[in-house]
């Protein structure tokens, strides 16, 4: 479902283009739920220093956060600081859209 707010189309969910940091973060840890059979990192907790995620599953988190929050990662975003907490994937697509990188 989409609507339109201020003149621009929104997803309508948590997860979406116009979604605030805690809708992101809630999203993120959906996904590390998922990907990570339980095993939730914190918001803080660097994951690939836990060994919760590999090259494969890096991939997989950069396609959904692609998909999910509208925005593009090109290669010059592939740093790992980008995407060793949740809190820096927030921080990141919220930079990313504020950039106007959808």
């Amino acid at each position: 479902m989409t609507f339109v707010e201020g003149g621009r189309v929104t997803g309508g969910q948590p997860g979406g283009a116009d979604s605030t940091a805690e809708e992101i973060l809630a999203e993120l840890t959906g996904f590390f739920a998922t990907a990570t059979a339980g095993n939730t990192p914190g918001p803080d907790e660097d994951y690939f220093a836990l060994g919760l995620v590999n090259s494969l599953l890096a991939l997989e988190l950069v396609a959904h956060i692609e998909r999910r929050f509208g925005i593009e990662v090109a290669v010059e975003d592939l740093d790992l600081d980008n995407f060793r907490t949740m809190n820096r994937v927030t921080a990141f697509v919220l930079g990313k859209r504020s950039a106007g990188s959808r």
